[in-house]
């Protein structure tokens, strides 16, 4: 098996053309969290002209909406969401320079061709592996949307976070290509 590239956000245009579908990733530095209604709200503010409430260029949003913390612990468990809920408001997010998306499941066409376009990347985080994945989540603060409750946005700051390259900005998709790989005849 090969072994994980490191990557850091804020991620540039090189960095992410060089990751390819089925790469390993640990991600050390900020990410954002973000959810359905997060997502909504930061694309009415984009429609509307209003300024965001974070920086998305170069950034990485975790599709995930964590379980209230354990005393002394900066999060609770923080497993993926599905991703296709974002489809929606992911393209809009891309244009504006968010450079990848951390989440279960498959994207939509609109999102790859997205991708592909502005050179942003998909991951995917083990679902059921919450408890695990709260691990590399070193402290956690609501920036945003605070009325939401676990869908606010929060900058999360992160030590080897484990991930993989489902879809690069090539379009490689490896939900796709797996499928294709073991069709029977």
């Amino acid at each position: 098996m090969s072994e994980s590239i490191r990557i850091r956000p804020p991620l540039s245009d090189d960095t992410v053309v060089r990751l390819a579908a089925g790469d390993r990733v640990l991600i050390s530095g900020i990410i954002y969290s973000a959810r359905d209604a997060a997502h909504q709200r930061l694309v009415e503010q984009i429609r509307e002209n209003r300024p965001l409430p974070v920086e998305l260029d170069g950034q990485i949003i975790y599709y995930v909406g964590p379980t209230p913390p354990k005393p002394g612990m900066p999060i609770g468990a923080a497993g993926p969401t599905t991703s296709y809920r974002m489809d929606p408001y992911a393209p809009i997010l891309i244009e504006r320079g968010l450079k990848g998306m951390i989440g279960k499941g498959l994207r939509g066409d609109a999102v790859i061709e997205a991708m592909k376009r502005h050179k942003a990347v998909y991951f995917a985080a083990t679902g059921g592996a919450g408890a695990l994945i709260s691990k590399t989540i070193q402290r956690a603060e609501v920036v945003a949307y605070e009325d939401l409750g676990t869908e606010a946005i929060r900058r999360l700051e992160v030590e080897a976070f484990p991930a993989i390259v489902v879809v690069d900005a090539h379009g490689n998709d490896l939900y796709r290509e797996g499928r294709l790989k073991y069709r029977r005849g």
